[in-house]
C-alpha cells in the first residue's frame, strides 16, 4: 500500500504568500525509530565488548594462576636445593678441619703419596659464566638458577670426596711416637752395635722398659705378625696410599693379621727379640716401598703408656 502523503500549508498574512510542503510519514517514523533504537544498539554493543573483555581477563587470570603455581613450585624446589647445599657446605666445613700439626706432617709426605689422595675435576663449569641479566623470561631465570645450583651440587660432591680422601690420608699418616722412652738411635749411617762396622740404620730405635705398650702410629690394616730375622717379633701395618710402618723386637703381639687399627691403638709391647742389644722398639716408615725418616713425620705427642 502506498504511503500516505500530507501537505503542510504556511501562509504569510501580511504578504499573502502561501507556501506548501508535501511530506510522507514513513521516513519520519523510520528516522524516529532509528533514533530511538540507537541507544539500545550502543548499549548492546557495549555489553558485548564488556563481556569479551571479562572473558579475556578470566583467561589471563587463569594463565597467571598456572604461572604462579609453576613459579611457587620452582621456588620451593630452589629453596630445597639451597638448603641442601647449605647443609652440605656445613658438613664439608666440619669434616675439613685438621689438627695443624697433622696437616704439617701430611705436607712432608712424598708427592706420590699425596697424589693418591687427590681426585675429582676442578674444571670450571662454563654454564655458570652466563649472567642472569641476559635472561629474558622468569622461566629462563629459574632454569638458569636451577642449572647453577645443580652445578654447585656437583662441585660440592667432588669437594666432599676430596675432603674424605684427604681425611683418609690424614688418618693413614704415621704421626705419633710409637712408644714411650728415649731415642737411642736415628735413621742413617752408624756403627753396627755388634761388629762396629759402618752400617745403615733403617729406622728409629726407641729404648724403654720391658713390656711397655707399642702404639699404631696411624690407621691401617695389620698385614704381618710374626718372627722375621733380625727384626725379631715384627708387626707390619699397611696404611694405604702406599704407606707402611714396621715395629720390631717386640716382646709379644696384641693384634692378628687382618686386624683394623686406629692411631693410638696398642698393637704389642716393647721387647728384646731378634738382633737386639736391649729392650727397645725398632720403628720404620715406608712410602711405596722406600724408607722415610720417621722423625720428619713425628709431629704429634705420643700416647701415654698404660
Amino acid at each position: 500500500m502506498a504511503s500516505r502523503r500530507y501537505t503542510i500549508i504556511v501562509a504569510d498574512r501580511s504578504s499573502g504568500v502561501v507556501r506548501r510542503a508535501t511530506v510522507s510519514l514513513r521516513p519520519f517514523f523510520i528516522a524516529a525509530g532509528v533514533l530511538a533504537a540507537l541507544p539500545v544498539l550502543i548499549g548492546i554493543g557495549a555489553a558485548w565488548k564488556a563481556k569479551s573483555e571479562v572473558a579475556d581477563l578470566r583467561l589471563s587470570h587463569q594463565e597467571l594462576e598456572v604461572e604462579n603455581a609453576s613459579f611457587r613450585s620452582a621456588t620451593t624446589d630452589l629453596a630445597t636445593q639451597i638448603s641442601s647445599l647449605e647443609a652440605a657446605i656445613q658438613d664439608i666445613g666440619a669434616r675439613s678441619a685438621l689438627d695443624p700439626n697433622l696437616a704439617k706432617t701430611m705436607d712432608k709426605l712424598p708427592a706420590v703419596v699425596k697424589s693418591r689422595a687427590m681426585g675429582g675435576s676442578t674444571e670450571v663449569d662454563r654454564t655458570a659464566q652466563r649472567t642472569l641479566s641476559a635472561l629474558s623470561t622468569p622461566e629462563d631465570t629459574f632454569g638458569m638458577l636451577r642449572t647453577l645450583l645443580e652445578g654447585l651440587e656437583s662441585r660440592l660432591s667432588i669437594v666432599s670426596r676430596n675432603v674424605d680422601r684427604r681425611n683418609a690420608l690424614a688418618a693413614a699418616t704415621p704421626s705419633i711416637w710409637p712408644a714411650s722412652g728415649w731415642l737411642s738411635s736415628t735413621m742413617g749411617h752408624r756403627s753396627d752395635p755388634f761388629t762396629g762396622d759402618d752400617d745403615f740404620h733403617a729406622g728409629l730405635d726407641i729404648a724403654g722398659e720391658r713390656g711397655q705398650p707399642v702404639f699404631a702410629t696411624a690407621a691401617g690394616t695389620v698385614s704381618h705378625v710374626g718372627y722375621q730375622g733380625g727384626y725379631g717379633n715384627l708387626i707390619v701395618v699397611d696404611h694405604g696410599f702406599g704407606l707402611q710402618t714396621r715395629y720390631g723386637h717386640l716382646l709379644n703381639y696384641s693384634v692378628k693379621p687382618g686386624a683394623k687399627v686406629k692411631r693410638g691403638d696398642v698393637i704389642g709391647h716393647v721387647g728384646n727379640s731378634g738382633r737386639s742389644t736391649g729392650y727397645h722398639l725398632h720403628y720404620e716408615v715406608l712410602a711405596n716401598g722406600k724408607l722415610l725418616n720417621p722423625l720428619q713425620l713425628l709431629s704429634q705427642q705420643k700416647p701415654r703408656a698404660q
